[in-house]
């Protein structure tokens, strides 16, 4: 269920890809108000905001899940490097962790935009497959899971895709239309 979910969201971010990547030739490139973001006391209430709101119901489905986790974070200890800051030494370090998390996907997310607005949404999404397929990669050798055949055969689709798509590997049928090209010349 989880490969479905992944090739799912896959799919959905390249249409999103396409999505701004059309927005962007309507109106010009603008990625920061492409991204949903808060500064301060501003809100914007463009669609972006309400389509970011109409996903908050979804949490209802795992309230307690999240009440559950929260206790759990409450009662983690602090982090002991962080005792001679005064306001950080008190605060139970799963909450730092989750700020550290969210900061970093702030940052994740507002470059995956940036980036939307440079280069065409087929680029974004290989950037980001490779990026994803690299955290996969981290994560085995991290955590010392078994490299299997499967790994192997995802390695190999992904960073053959990557070097047909940069034109590192030439395919044959893409020699054949650059002789026919030369001989039109």
């Amino acid at each position: 269920m989880g490969i479905v979910l992944l090739t799912f969201a896959l799919f959905m971010s390249a249409r999103m890809g396409i999505f701004q990547e059309v927005l962007y030739k309507t109106h010009g490139k603008h990625p920061r108000e492409a991204l949903f973001f808060i500064v301060g006391s501003l809100i914007s209430y463009s669609s972006s905001v309400i389509s970011h709101l109409l996903s908050l119901p979804g949490f209802l489905l795992s309230a307690n899940d999240i009440i559950k986790f929260i206790k759990v974070f409450s009662l983690s200890a602090p982090l002991p490097a962080l005792s001679a800051v005064p306001i950080l030494s008190a605060v139970p370090r799963l909450y730092l962790y989750l700020a550290g998390n969210t900061l970093t996907q702030y940052v994740c997310i507002s470059s995956v935009f940036s980036l939307t607005s440079q280069v065409s949404s087929l680029h974004v999404t290989l950037v980001l497959t490779l990026r994803k397929f690299s955290s996969l990669i981290f994560s085995i050798f991290y955590f010392g899971n078994t490299f299997t055949l499967t790994h192997w055969v995802g390695t190999t689709l992904v960073f053959g895709g990557t070097l047909i798509f940069t034109n590192v590997i030439s395919l044959p049928w893409d020699e054949v239309e650059q002789v026919e090209q030369k001989k039109k010349d």
